[in-house]
């Protein structure tokens, strides 16, 4: 009997690597088939956006590893406690993130031949600031209220209203002497 796998309600954060112990035929059918792919997992439907099926020997360079630090932002702990078990997986991979189940309580009982390899988090975002920002774009400034903002313009306009029909009165007085 398989082990069941449970996917607590509003995770979303978690990524599962599956090693698929399967001849390549069968692998290919569960990247192409949607509904073969969900019976693989023991669930009804799931969200194909969120699962990859690669051979390992395809991250030459970056390695499973580096994959999932780099391109899933995997924690370095989780990266650190299972990592010795991911770097010795060959073959074919399944990376599934929790994200598939919208947030929903799921069981898996995955099928022959798909076995857990590791349950990793994705690395949280640190929101929390490292202090005042001390920048004078980033200081508050006081604001003109609306209503003396236009009597000041108001005035401003009177004025160079005011000088401009001085001077044409000027020139005309000019021209006319």
């Amino acid at each position: 009997m398989t082990e069941m796998i449970e996917i607590p309600k509003g995770a979303r954060d978690q990524v599962l690597v599956f090693a698929l112990d399967m001849p390549p035929e069968q692998v290919a059918f569960l990247r192409d088939e949607d509904a073969a792919l969900a019976q693989a997992l023991g669930l009804t439907t799931l969200d194909r956006a969120q699962v990859e099926i690669f051979p390992v020997e395809d991250l030459e360079g970056l390695g499973l590893l580096g994959y999932l630090r780099e391109g899933l932002a995997v924690s370095e702990a989780d990266l650190s406690t299972h990592g010795l078990k991911l770097d010795g997986l060959t073959g074919y991979v399944m990376v599934l993130r929790a994200r598939a189940f919208d947030g929903a309580a799921t069981q898996l009982s995955p099928a022959k031949g798909v076995e857990l390899a590791a349950r990793l988090g994705e690395a949280g975002t640190d929101w929390h600031s490292q202090g005042q920002i001390r920048s004078a774009a980033a200081q508050p400034r006081l604001r003109t209220a609306p209503r003396v903002a236009r009597s000041r313009a108001r005035t401003i306009g009177a004025t160079l209203f005011a000088v401009v029909m001085w001077l044409i009165v000027l020139l005309i007085w000019v021209l006319a002497t």
